[in-house]
Formats: structure tokens, C-alpha cells, sequence
């Protein structure tokens, strides 16, 4: 399955790093790009796409395409569900940014559709990828922090006006799903629970401080109870003066694991090590990390080898679920998985 064709449904900020992934960190080929604005769609086509990319303005008639193998979706939040439903519908393999969806009922017609199709959907959570992260998952698997007593995550973001207002979807319930939490807090919520384990329940609050003319939350608080006993601290935000590097620490009886943006310093009794990503980031946000290749080379490689991604539609609810009932909570437990 050499040089598989792909198309980008979605020409926003995120897809150059999708474009540079597919160019830079596998053998597909960016054979067609899709955006509502005819100009951005042909632009992609034109800067990242092989000779002859088709640029479309309709990701249904790019779906018709009987050449395309792989489709990524990077279109607004509240989009993820219909396309990558419509994709795998169409006999296409699947790639989606985070988050998979924005309501739970999304979630299951998505998880549904995977498991009807035969071929691979994954969802982008790329900060698992991180050296950092990986050090953290082994130190714990392997049982050297002893029992999880704790976790706690702080991210402190900004977001100024234009952000919002230079968007027609950002800032809104019906088409983010949210806000801070849905949108910048997500990948730390997802590494807490995916480094501990399954969460018993969820009570938090969300609020809006510093963003009047949006709809959603800017900022957020939470106790995460864990079912193996630990306790998860969670607070996010994106109106501190500057994007400060998101901090999640996890504190075990034999030690602790300080994580600050992608650097790890870990502390197992009197021992004490760092573990450092060393990528730069070509394209993109800095504090997206450098593992979006990471993870987009294992998908194609798990297409190649008709082997199933670890990180489904599955994988990607449980944060889902985390953020969802953060909103529902208003100060009230609620027992997870959503259902």
C-alpha cells in the first residue's frame, strides 16, 4: 500500500501541520484539499499538494473520488462528526483532529460507524506521543511510582479578542462545544486520565471572566476521583497574560512526575532524571508539541499494515466524556463514562 492518496477536509491553521506531516513523515501523497473558502482550499492545494491536487469546496464530492485513500479532518469541532461518518461511509480511512465530537451522542455515531467500517479511524491526541509522555506512562506502568495518590493540571493560556471574533464558529456551544476546556485543556485531560486510568466520577464548574461576547467558558475548575482511589485537580483558563507552558504533575507514594510543557522531571525515591523532547516544531503552535508527525506516521504505518490505531474513537471519548460532564456538573457529581 505505497504512496496512499490523501485529502484535507478543513484549510485552517492545524492542516499545515497535517499537510507537513504527510509530506515530511510518510509516502502518502496530498492529492486534494477541501474548504468551504474556495481560496484557501486552492492554496493548500497549491503549497502542499503533489502536481494536479484538486482543490473542493464540498467534501462530499471529494468522497466521490474512488482514488482517495485516507481523508483527515480538520474542519471546526462541531463538523468531526458528519464528515468522518460520511468518510468511512465512503470506504475512506479516517484521521480526525480532537476533539472527536461534541456531544455524546456524536461520540457513539462515530464509534458506531468505526466499528461498521473496515477501515482505520483514528483521532488526533498527539501529546501521548511526547518522549515526555511515554517516560511517565512506563514509570507508571511498570509500578515504580507505587499507588497513585494524586494528579493535578494547570493550564493557563491567553486568548485575545480576535481569536473570537475573526471566527464564525469559535466561542460557541452549537458549533466548539465549548470553550477553554473543549478546545485548549483537552490534551491535558486526556494525558491525566490516560496515564492513572478510569474515573469514577467528575465535579467542577465553568465560568466566563474575561470573554464577554462568547458564548462558552474561559475558565474551569475540577475534582477528577479516580476509581483506583487517586484524586485529579484540574483548573484551565485562557485569559492569563501569556500562553504559559501547561503543567500536570502526578504524585505517586514512591515519588512524582512533573511535567511542564513537554519536559518531564521524574523523582522515584532518591533517584532523579529528566526526559526532554528534542523535535522543533516545523509549522504550527510551539505548544502544540512536536508529535503531530509522531502520531500521523503510526496511522499510516497502521494503515499499511491493516493493523488498528490505538488511539480510536474508543480512546478519544474518555476525555471527551471528562469535559462533557465538567459542564454538566455545575458542582455536582457525575459518574463516568457518559452514556
Amino acid at each position: 500500500m505505497d504512496n496512499l492518496k490523501t485529502a484535507i477536509v478543513g484549510c485552517g491553521g492545524v492542516a499545515r501541520v497535517h499537510a507537513h506531516a504527510i509530506n515530511d513523515n510518510t509516502d502518502a501523497q496530498l492529492v486534494a484539499t477541501v474548504d468551504i473558502i474556495e481560496q484557501r482550499a486552492q492554496r493548500y492545494a497549491q503549497k502542499y499538494g503533489v502536481e494536479g491536487c484538486k482543490p473542493y469546496t464540498d467534501y462530499k464530492e471529494m468522497l466521490k473520488d474512488p482514488t482517495i485513500d485516507v481523508v483527515h479532518v480538520t474542519a471546526p469541532h462541531y463538523l468531526h462528526a458528519p464528515m468522518v461518518i460520511d468518510a468511512l461511509a465512503a470506504g475512506k480511512h479516517v484521521l480526525t483532529e480532537k476533539p472527536l465530537a461534541i456531544s455524546v451522542e456524536q461520540a457513539k455515531d462515530m464509534i458506531a460507524a468505526g466499528q461498521k467500517s473496515n477501515k482505520l479511524f483514528g483521532v488526533i491526541l498527539q501529546n501521548r506521543y511526547n518522549l515526555a509522555s511515554c517516560e511517565a506512562k512506563k514509570v507508571i506502568d511498570e509500578g515504580k511510582l507505587g499507588k497513585i495518590l494524586g494528579a493535578r493540571a494547570f493550564i493557563t493560556w491567553y486568548r485575545k479578542e480576535e481569536y473570537y471574533k475573526d471566527s464564525n464558529w469559535k466561542g460557541t456551544w452549537d458549533k466548539e462545544g465549548g470553550g477553554v476546556l473543549i478546545d485548549q485543556a483537552i490534551h491535558t485531560i486526556d494525558l491525566m486520565q490516560w496515564l492513572i486510568g478510569d474515573i469514577d466520577w467528575v465535579k467542577g464548574n465553568i465560568a466566563n471572566h474575561f470573554h464577554p461576547y462568547i458564548e462558552v467558558e474561559d475558565v474551569a475548575e475540577a475534582l477528577i476521583q479516580f476509581k483506583n482511589g487517586a484524586r485529579g485537580l484540574l483548573y484551565a483558563t485562557n485569559f492569563y497574560s501569556y500562553d504559559a507552558d501547561i503543567i500536570l504533575e502526578i504524585h505517586g507514594e514512591n515519588g512524582k512526575i512533573f511535567i511542564e510543557k513537554d519536559k518531564a522531571r521524574i523523582k522515584i525515591g532518591d533517584e532523579i532524571y529528566t526526559v526532554e523532547e528534542s523535535q522543533e516544531v516545523k509549522e504550527g503552535k510551539s505548544y502544540w508539541g512536536s508529535s503531530h508527525a509522531t502520531q500521523i506516521a503510526d496511522f499510516y504505518n497502521d494503515v499499511k499494515n491493516a493493523k488498528p490505531h490505538w488511539i480510536g474513537p474508543k480512546e478519544a471519548k474518555a476525555s471527551l466524556d471528562i469535559v462533557l460532564a465538567i459542564y454538566k456538573s455545575k458542582g455536582q457529581e457525575i459518574k463516568l463514562p457518559l452514556e
